[in-house]
Formats: C-alpha cells, sequence, structure tokens
C-alpha cells in the first residue's frame, strides 16, 4: 500500500511552454479527483512574473468541485503567498528549498539558509491556521550546477525544515539522475532524521529509473510518492529534467493505492489533447 501525492496541476503545468486556459486546469483537477487520489497538488501562489502557467491558482481553486476526502495542496514561497492560498481555501501548504546552493540561488534567488529563514514565518502561519506543511528539497541526488549532492548535505537541510516545523519532506530527485543504489544511500542516512512516516519521494524520469528509485525507497520503507498523471512535468529552473514518474506507473507497480487505472487515463487524456508534443531528452 502507498499513498500517492499527485503533482501534475502543479508541478506538471509549471514547465509546459505555453499556460493552459482556467477552464482546462479545472476539469484536470476534477478529473484527478474521480480517481481516487488522496491528495492534489492543484496549483502554487507564487509571482506570476516566475511561474506565469500557474498565475491563475486562485481561479483554479475557486472553480474546483471538491471530493470528501482529498486534500487540495498548492506550493507557497512566502507570506504573501500563504494570505493568497488561505483565502483560495489550500487545505495543504509547500514550500520549497535545496540541497545545493547553486541550484537554490537560480531558483529562488536566496541561499538555502536565506530561504530557511524566509520560511519561518510561512510555517507559523500554516500552523495558526492548523494547516500542514510540506517542505520539498529539490537537487537532492544531483544538480545540473554542481553534479552530485552529498547525502549528508541533503540531511542538513531536513534538519532545518524538520526544525522549522513541517510535517513532511518530499525529496527530489529535481534532474532523474538517480539510480537506486544512490536513493538507498541518501534513505539509509536520512531516514533515521526524518522518519518513514514524513518522508516523500519524488523522482524524475530522465533517464528512465525513476521505478526503480520508488522500488528501492519502497524497500526501506518509504511509502509516499510524489508523480503526475502522464508523466508529465519538469523543472524550467532545471536544464535537461524531464517529466515525474507517471502516476499510472506507480499504480500498476504497487497494488492496493486505491487509485482507478481507468479514471486516470481518462483524466491524462483529457490534458493531453491540449498539451504541444514533448521532444526527446537527450540522455
Amino acid at each position: 500500500m502507498i499513498n500517492i501525492v499527485e503533482v501534475g496541476p502543479r508541478d506538471g503545468l509549471q514547465n509546459e511552454p505555453t499556460t493552459l486556459p482556467t477552464d482546462v486546469k479545472v476539469a484536470y483537477v476534477e478529473a484527478l479527483s474521480a480517481t481516487g487520489l488522496k491528495e492534489i497538488e492543484a496549483g502554487a501562489f507564487v509571482s506570476p512574473k516566475a511561474i506565469p502557467q500557474l498565475a491563475d491558482s486562485e481561479d483554479v481553486f475557486a472553480r474546483i468541485r471538491r471530493v470528501q476526502g482529498v486534500i487540495y495542496s498548492a506550493l507557497v514561497p512566502n507570506e504573501k503567498g500563504f494570505v493568497r492560498a488561505q483565502g483560495a481555501g489550500v487545505e495543504k501548504i509547500a514550500i520549497f528549498t535545496a540541497a545545493s546552493e547553486t541550484f537554490n540561488r537560480k531558483n529562488i534567488n536566496a541561499t538555502i539558509a536565506e530561504s530557511i529563514a524566509r520560511f519561518d514565518p510561512v510555517v507559523k502561519l500554516a500552523k495558526n491556521a492548523r494547516l500542514p506543511v510540506r517542505g520539498y528539497i529539490s537537487t537532492a541526488f544531483w544538480c545540473p550546477f554542481e553534479g552530485r549532492i552529498a547525502p549528508a548535505a541533503v540531511v542538513e537541510v531536513a534538519k532545518a525544515l524538520i526544525g522549522l516545523g513541517v510535517d513532511e519532506l518530499s525529496i527530489g530527485d529535481t534532474i532523474g539522475k538517480a539510480t537506486p543504489d544512490e536513493t538507498r544511500e541518501l534513505l539509509e542516512v536520512l531516514l533515521p532524521v526524518s522518519g518513514m512516516d514524513r518522508t516523500a519521494m519524488h523522482f524524475h524520469d530522465t533517464y528512465g529509473r525513476a521505478l526503480a528509485n520508488c522500488k528501492a525507497s519502497y524497500d526501506l520503507g518509504v511509502r509516499t510518492f510524489d508523480s503526475s498523471a502522464g508523466g508529465i512535468g519538469g523543472c524550467p529552473y532545471a536544464p535537461g529534467a524531464s517529466g515525474n514518474i507517471s502516476t499510472q506507473a506507480l499504480v500498476d507497480a504497487f497494488p492496493g493505492s486505491g487509485v482507478d487505472r481507468i479514471q486516470l487515463e481518462a483524466a491524462s487524456s483529457l490534458l493531453n489533447t491540449h498539451l504541444q508534443p514533448r521532444r526527446p531528452v537527450g540522455l
């Protein structure tokens, strides 16, 4: 049994070259809501200049028909974003930093320490509002600028986020270069700090190893995985990053997820008619 966090409406759409109409996003989230998924990251309350594809997240949250038992979460970078997210009825927020200093500077124009300091008031606001908080750690294995990231560096960032009070950590293989051996190496030192119940894994499938990495994580006790229906996604600040592991692949590999495969395909098909054809990623 695994827990799936569907990130297609956020991590999937933020890397699309064109902005999809709000109507399409609403229909996509509603189609995902009918699959049996228990958590859908439906948008991001960031600067429209930074991620114009998600500038209408408030409208999306206002218009979706919510299904009881499904958590609708969103990425929130700062206090201003939190106020917007809370007003839109977001049920869980996510903050984001990286294990690579260079990537963090390029992604959010801050050092890792500065980003942690920025998140402190956001987490406090969330706790006061009784909203759970997820903390993303990008480039936890490899960075497009710094190369291999030492597991010890990831552990230090995890400790800082846990110190802020985050409820969950999502450990990201941002450019999809991790191997199962590297996954095990990281988790063997991270899990004693983060705990299995608080740890989620976020693998991109650039080199076709995402599912193998999920299985390696599962063998060590991890049960929560991020994915996107149809495998869409990437990172606009990470050259070469391709899509997330597909939700379909997780459902097929781990029976008992509670997700309806037919409904999942319907959600993917609905979205695919509006997406531009993807160009192959060179390996």
